[in-house]
């Protein structure tokens, strides 16, 4: 799992790096202040889970539980949906994307409960 989980992540990071640099440059161009606020907070929000992801596939030299991989999916989950959907509203304006972005954001907070119920479950103290 970790060497799979820290390819997802930097891949991630790639993306990020890359889509908040069009945030900042090229989209300011071509999308109201709203709209690029919006994209934003998708390119902060896949960052923060990025790290998190880094932190679940280092974790798991500590920690063993199956529940650091239904973490790790969550977090992905949640990174597709939750941004994913911010930054297809801020390019397209469609409001019937709206919906989705709930759903990421609970995917977000249920790999944030797995990884503390990981945590909590954990016997090791390396």
């Amino acid at each position: 799992m970790n060497k799979g989980v820290l390819l997802v992540a930097t891949m991630s990071g790639f993306l990020a790096v890359a889509l908040g640099a069009f945030g900042a440059h090229g989209l300011k161009a071509i999308a109201p202040p709203e709209l690029v606020s919006i994209f934003k907070l998708g390119v902060e929000y896949q960052f923060y889970h990025t790290f998190a992801l880094i932190a679940l596939a280092f974790s798991g030299q500590w920690i063993t539980s199956r529940l650091l991989n239904w973490a790790a999916y969550s977090f992905i989950a949640g990174m597709v949906l939750f941004s994913g959907s911010l930054y297809l509203y801020a390019f397209t304006g469609a409001k019937w994307i709206g919906p989705i972005t709930p759903m990421g954001g609970l995917c977000l907070l249920i790999g944030w409960l797995l990884f503390a119920a990981a945590i909590w479950q954990s016997k090791t103290d390396k």
